[in-house]
């Protein structure tokens, strides 16, 4: 493998575009798991809650169900962006198969750009599949398509940059399943998918707004509807801020070699 890289390292001109391209590639081979499956699980949540809630509207005039596509888009893309870097990270630490990435003439910011670019390109791609499927119950409008795409991009990197410091920080997968199962899960299905926040009593509206998945979901929502819980502009400031934190952490990590070289 480390062969492959070198050769493929000479001929691209860096070691960047091969490990974009592997990433991408790695969860393409099994797509009907990477890719079908959290289709089929917004599916199933848009028949479940889309059924109960038939006839509930949101914002004074928006259906239930066009509210909750957004929502579940978001969350989808979210989860599987999380899943593509700590995945891949966890299983070449535990096979053994890092050493020959680190071998490679790779700066640290070099591999956190193609396992977060690879990591944001399947949280897209899980995202577009669950939209084109979840619409056909109820098309929501897109009144700015712009902030779908820049909050799509942000939430996306976000999540591949904390599933890059837990894969990192994980020596097994028990630990990276505590770490999604008692962070990223409760603080996606916390963050207004199912619901808009002034539905809440005041003192969880306030706890709402300290959760940073939130303002993903509700900027997104807000290039769909044009209305949204907070300013998107807002949203955008403190996911830009949250991104920032978090991969300057990664890229800390990366630098220094934590749990990785030693």
């Amino acid at each position: 493998m480390s062969s492959v890289m070198e050769k493929n390292t000479l001929k691209y001109g860096s070691g960047f575009p091969t490990l974009l391209r592997k990433e991408i590639k790695r969860f393409y081979k099994v797509a009907f798991q990477t890719v079908a499956a959290p289709v089929l699980t917004a599916i199933l949540y848009l028949m479940i809650f889309g059924h109960v809630l038939e006839g509930k509207e949101v914002y004074g005039h928006i259906s239930y169900t066009a509210f909750l596509i957004p929502g579940l888009v978001m969350m989808s893309l979210l989860q599987n962006a999380f899943a593509n870097t700590s995945s891949s990270l966890i299983q070449s630490k535990l096979t053994g198969n890092l050493v020959f990435i680190l071998l490679t003439p790779l700066s640290h910011f070099e591999f956190f750009s193609a396992y977060v670019l690879a990591a944001v390109f399947r949280g897209v791609v899980v995202g577009f599949g669950v939209f084109l499927i979840t619409a056909w119950y109820g098309l929501p409008a897109l009144e700015y398509p712009l902030w779908i795409i820049i909050f799509a991009f942000l939430g996306a990197a976000v999540l591949g940059s904390l599933g890059l410091i837990a894969g990192i920080w994980a020596d097994k997968f028990d630990q990276l399943a505590a770490f999604q199962n008692f962070f990223i899960m409760p603080a996606t299905m916390l963050s207004g998918v199912f619901y808009s926040i002034h539905s809440l009593p005041p003192i969880w509206q306030a706890i709402s707004r300290f959760n940073p998945f939130f303002y993903m979901i509700d900027g997104f929502r807000y290039g769909f509807f044009g209305v949204s819980d907070v300013s998107p502009w807002t949203s955008l400031t403190i996911i830009g801020s949250f991104l920032i934190c978090v991969s300057a952490i990664a890229l800390r990590m990366l630098q220094t070699g934590y749990k990785l070289k030693h």
